[in-house]
């Protein structure tokens, strides 16, 4: 059998065999996974050491060993092998090892020489995920190193080559000739305005009409996947047509049905995601219906969630897509976008090292030895923002001590082939006997449909658990495998039983996803995090403690889709060295009272609190806070205590030293002038006994006081005898108002500040209402008072009413009765 990149074959041995690294890039169907490892598998410079290639997804490297296999006559396990999480299939004359990335990782973890690899391939780089930029790091710096012979080469079909091989230190790029077939590619007239499955339905509708050969649909995910299927099961009652679906959640038997060669005479649909995208080829497929569009995991440092979002492909991505259809003949793919918007699609993918939960490389690099990246080639070196974050959770589960070494719990965990979450829970369980059932609850989460054990629709995990024990199907045989072999590596005892808390078990591998139930909000827990996150109403919805094992961020708050109730004796006894208590003396707005707590919390949770006796000092600087908000209505303010700050307040504009009054001043120097008078009090209501005018008193010295009351005094006296309020608070300036009889006799107008300025003057009837403003009293009795006069004889005759009243005496009664 003949592929298109044998041409490249020569050029990559010598490019190998004299630099040791290469690049290479060639379009998709040109047949670089099957043929490039068997091309190269004799090589002299190999020197009988075998090849490890690299395939980012379980089918696709299981698929190709079976695929060189078979041309080779031989079956798996023989010339050619793969390892695969779960499933290997390796012999001791194995030549061309396949593995999935993981694997790669632990495999430099255990023996960093690779001392029986002569070659290690990437395949597909493009797809940049977490493990392949790992991986590619990790090789480069035992290359580096250790192993001078190692020689490196990755390739894809849609690679910014020139930066690959500037990290693999000016490596030959070696470019692969276009695949034999065209494709012809239709794009949609119009905008999307039909959901998505009928737009795919449609159009595989049409492309059946328009072409022979099977088709091959890239959906998003399983959701759209089984809303299509329906459609086509109504549309093809009377054809012959077989729907397949492909999905990496899928069992073994189901994705080789979707595989295998469709039976004379039928024609087959297959319903993919991006699994389908790279790596394999389906014998039959002449059309791609293309969504456009991908299901990816995005990771929320801020809430430390991930979640799933669909997001337009890559014009690399669609390009590797399209090719699927001209892999053995001409083809036809449809894209259900407009080429308009396919010109607003991002050139490439964007790496997962960018976007992904970092956890599991921030242990990788810590049993690597190089805990912040240090001295390892990435092409997109991990944030240190979001690298630090993923150390932070690494410590909370004990891999890391609080230096940042590594631990021998973190070493432990590391030799698990898991998330560090679950192999801290295993570990954390294994103590206590319950190492099975973590085993089966790690399992069963690792599932990307966490249905498989139960009802979807229900997020208390204990029904899924149960669900699992009692459930048939591949699922469940599949979870029940994974089960099997995380015990085996574990170390689990026979005896470990398999039912604990699953709470519990959650708990410990998301301690900062447990949550406590908000008294005020019913249905949303705070989490440790710090973020709160709702769950659906039901019973779990009424729990006081919840550990939380599936959310995504949400919009304004967490979703939760899966928890356990945690009880707050486990909570207490499994963390009691993460609680950390605090006392709080805080003001309390509802009940306008300082309230002093003593608060467990666990991370930025809540777990209880108490009210307790307070520092007095402490009290008083809180209640001073409680002031502030409520605003200095709060205080009880009487004339004397206005009159007096009115006073200082404009008092200021003339004598210097005296103490701001103003509304802002008052509050913002609450601490100097009111706090040491609040001893004793907590509440709002306990201010009634504060004498303000004497507080604010107490706050002027007693030189400041005399030139007070020397330059604006506090009343006037008058000729009639009478002393006067002057009230400083009017905006013209300070105001005497004083009944007009008082002032006869009174040439000048009374002035204060050592006469510098002249009292406003509110003359008054007999009745004190108001009758004239003057601040020229001279000018007043000459002008004003005439008129006054004739006015007011008539309406006061009992009152003195003098014709020349700067003659008359001043007088506060009224004329004497006749005998």
């Amino acid at each position: 059998m003949t592929f298109p990149i044998e041409t490249c074959i020569p050029d990559l041995h010598s490019a190998l065999a004299s630099f040791g690294c290469a690049v290479l890039s060639a379009p998709p169907g040109a047949g670089k996974t099957v043929r490039v490892p068997m091309a190269l598998a004799g090589a002299s410079w190999l020197a009988g050491k075998k090849i490890i290639m690299l395939e980012p997804r379980r089918l696709a490297a299981r698929r190709a060993a079976e695929f060189m296999s078979n041309l080779l006559g031989e079956k798996v396990g023989g010339t050619v092998g793969f390892r695969i999480r779960g499933q290997s299939a390796v012999g001791k004359n194995t030549r061309v090892e396949v593995v999935t990335e993981g694997i790669l990782t632990r495999m430099l973890h255990d023996r960093p020489a690779l001392e029986d690899a002569g070659l290690l391939v990437f395949d597909e780089f493009h797809e940049r995920s977490l493990h392949a930029d790992l991986g590619l790091a990790l090789s480069l710096d035992v290359r580096r190193h250790l192993r001078e012979d190692l020689r490196i080469l990755v390739m894809s079909a849609t690679l910014d080559c020139g930066a690959v091989a500037g990290l693999l230190g000016g490596a030959p790029v070696i470019a692969g000739e276009t695949p034999c077939f065209p494709v012809e590619t239709r794009y949609s007239r119009f905008a999307a305005e039909k959901p998505l499955p009928d737009r795919a339905a449609d159009a595989i509708v049409r492309a059946l009409s328009a072409a022979g050969g099977d088709v091959l649909v890239f959906l998003p995910g399983m959701r759209e996947m089984r809303a299509v299927e329906e459609l086509l099961a109504d549309k093809f009652r009377h054809g012959a047509f077989d729907v397949h679906l492909l999905h990496g959640d899928l069992s073994a038997p189901v994705q080789e049905a979707a595989l295998a060669p469709a039976p004379e005479g039928v024609r087959k649909v297959i319903l993919s995601t991006s699994i389908a995208e790279t790596s394999l080829t389906i014998e039959g497929i002449r059309i791609v219906v293309d969504s456009g569009l991908a299901r990816m995991s995005r990771f929320d440092p801020r809430r430390g969630m991930s979640a799933l979002v669909t997001v337009p492909v890559s014009r690399a991505a669609a390009d590797q897509r399209r090719g699927r259809a001209g892999r053995t003949a001409p083809g036809l793919c449809l894209r259900l976008w407009t080429e308009k918007e396919h010109e607003r699609l991002p050139e490439r993918p964007q790496p997962e090292i960018r976007t992904a939960d970092l956890a599991h490389l921030a242990l990788d690099l810590a049993v690597w030895g190089a805990p912040n990246g240090e001295h390892l080639s990435f092409i997109d070196p991990p944030d240190p923002g979001r690298l630090g974050q993923a150390r932070d959770l690494l410590g909370r589960l004990g891999a890391l001590s609080t230096d940042g070494s590594l631990t021998r719990h973190g070493r432990d965990m590391a030799g698990l082939p898991i998330h560090p979450r679950f192999s801290h829970m295993i570990f954390e369980a294994r103590e206590r006997g319950w190492a099975a059932a973590a085993c089966g609850l790690a399992a069963l989460l690792e599932e990307r449909d966490t249905a498989a054990g139960g009802r979807k629709e229900d997020p208390d995990l204990r029904s899924k658990i149960d669900g699992l024990r009692t459930g048939r199907g591949p699922a469940a045989d599949r979870i029940l495998a994974r089960k099997r072999r995380l015990m085996e590596i574990a170390g689990a005892a026979e005896k470990d039983r398999d039912e604990a808390p699953a709470g519990l078990l959650t708990a410990w591998a998301y301690p900062d996803r447990i949550g406590r139930r908000l008294p005020e909000r019913p249905g949303v827990f705070q989490l440790a995090m710090g973020s709160p996150a709702a769950l659906p109403p039901g019973p779990l919805s009424r729990e006081e403690f919840i550990a939380v094992a599936d959310a995504d961020a949400g919009v304004r708050e967490g979703r939760i889709h899966l928890a356990a109730p945690l009880a707050r004796g486990d909570l207490e006894a499994a963390f009691a060295d993460q609680m950390t208590v605090t006392e709080s003396v805080e003001w309390d707005g509802r009940e306008a009272r300082v309230l002093c707590r003593r608060q467990r919390w666990f991370g930025k949770m809540l777990v209880d609190e108490t009210e307790k006796a307070g520092d007095p000092e402490k009290i008083a600087h809180a209640l001073v806070g409680g002031i502030r908000r409520t605003g200095l209505h709060a205080l009880p303010w009487d004339g004397e205590a206005e009159r007096f700050r009115r006073r200082v307040q404009w008092a200021k504009v003339v004598l210097d030293g005296l103490p701001d009054f103003s509304d802002q001043g008052l509050l913002d120097n609450m601490e100097t002038w009111l706090l040491p008078h609040l001893n004793g009090m907590s509440r709002l209501d306990s201010l009634g006994r504060l004498d303000l005018a004497e507080i604010l008193k107490s706050n002027i010295g007693p030189e400041e006081r005399r030139e007070l009351d020397r330059l604006a005094p506090s009343h006037v006296g008058v000729p009639s005898g009478s002393r006067i309020a002057v009230d400083y608070g009017s905006p013209p300036g300070p105001v005497l108002a004083v009944r007009l009889q008082e002032l006869f006799g009174l040439a000048e107008t009374p002035r204060i500040a050592s006469g510098r300025v002249p009292l406003t003057l509110h003359l008054l009837s007999p009745a004190s209402r108001p009758l004239a403003v003057t601040r020229d009293l001279p000018s007043f009795w000459k002008n004003t008072y005439p008129g006054i006069r004739r006015q007011m004889q008539a309406r006061y005759p009992r009152h003195l009413w003098p014709e020349n009243p700067m003659s008359a005496a001043p007088t506060k009664r009224a004329k004497r009765r006749k005998a």
